[in-house]
């Protein structure tokens, strides 16, 4: 089993996110993800698209968040659709960047198999 496939303990995973937090290492993910990001947009909206985020349902509540007569419940309800977009949007983009790395993985594979 490939290292990349195995179930993570919440050790692991706290261990990878304390790493990542370095700013150094931070800032060479973010330079990682600024060379892909229009390939990385679309495989957002389309994963946002085919999740059915933006049907006419979403659109509806769209519409009455920002048709509150009361300024504080509508601000209230457009910051919670935010907070819901935001939320989705990165775990569409950790899903994609376990299988963006998974990918890469494949290719450090082949290469040293050559």
């Amino acid at each position: 089993m490939d290292r990349a496939d195995r179930p993570y303990t919440d050790a692991e995973i706290d261990a990878a996110v304390a790493a990542i937090a370095d700013p150094r290492r931070l800032r060479e993910a973010q330079d990682v993800v600024m060379r892909s990001a229009p390939g990385l947009q679309r495989l957002l909206a389309t994963a946002l698209d085919e999740g059915g985020w933006f049907d006419p349902g979403h659109e509806q509540a769209v519409r009455e968040a920002t048709g509150r007569e009361d300024p504080r419940a509508r601000l209230r309800e457009v910051r919670t659709l935010v907070a819901e977009e935001t939320r989705l949007g990165m775990l569409v983009g950790v899903a994609v960047g376990f299988e963006l790395a998974r990918e890469l993985g494949a290719i450090d594979t082949n290469t040293e198999e050559d």
